[in-house]
């Protein structure tokens, strides 16, 4: 399983919305609405990846609120 679908299934299982997509640079942006315990949760899960993955980072920035994102969590594309 890839990264991106991986941190989808966890979204979805802990009800957090936003997105997921792959950056340029081989890095892995996720967006996220959700509780801090969500949140957290999803942090967590996202150190550990899909079997077979080797996380070296896990980054936390703080963003402003994107209400196209509030209503589920997708995988993104970059055109």
């Amino acid at each position: 399983m890839g990264y991106r679908f991986f941190a989808q299934l966890v979204a979805a299982r802990l009800g957090v919305h936003g997105y997921v997509k792959n950056l340029f640079d081989g890095r892995v942006e996720v967006y996220a609405i959700g509780t801090g315990e969500q949140i957290r949760a999803l942090r967590s899960e996202l150190k550990r990846g899909p079997r077979g993955a080797s996380v070296e980072e896990v980054g936390e920035d703080a963003a402003e609120m994107l209400p196209e994102y509030a209503n589920g969590f997708s995988i993104e594309y970059d055109e």
